[in-house]
């Protein structure tokens, strides 16, 4: 029978797991999406910029928007390419108009469906006006 390794004493590091007990590869960080993450952090700096310009460093609040535009900072390109934020720019106003149409055609649905609610001849669905209310799944008596 094989002998078990010792534990490791307090302090010392553990030994490396034997050849083999590790997986064959580990997957590794897509650089385009990286890219593509310190660019939209660059434009989320410009944006905390402009609230810091606008509310001042001496508030709480821009106190608070200081300290997030310090972290955003460090994860940044300091040069940001003027393309680039532009395209970022561009993207995000594609996206507002498309939330907006989404929401302008959920408006329109939710609008559709309370004007078709009252059912055939004025009656509420579920049966004519006083009947209980019946249980979803449940057959209607004759």
């Amino acid at each position: 029978m094989p002998e078990l390794a010792p534990a490791p004493a307090a302090g010392q590091q553990p030994q490396q797991p034997p050849f083999g007990a590790s997986p064959v590869s580990q997957a590794s960080p897509n650089k385009g999406y990286e890219a593509a993450a310190a660019q939209r952090l660059g434009l989320i700096g410009k944006q905390l910029t402009e609230i810091l310009n606008l509310v001042g460093y001496q508030s709480d609040m821009g106190k608070e928007v200081l300290k997030m535009l310090s972290m955003v900072s460090k994860m940044t390109p300091a040069d940001p390419n003027p393309a680039v934020e532009r395209r970022g720019i561009e993207r995000m106003a594609m996206q507002n108009t498309q939330n907006a149409q989404q929401l302008q055609q959920a408006k329109q649905q939710m609008a559709q469906g309370a004007a078709g609610a009252g059912g055939p001849q004025g009656q509420p669905p579920g049966g004519p006006p006083g009947a209980p209310p019946m249980a979803a799944g449940m057959p209607r008596a004759a």
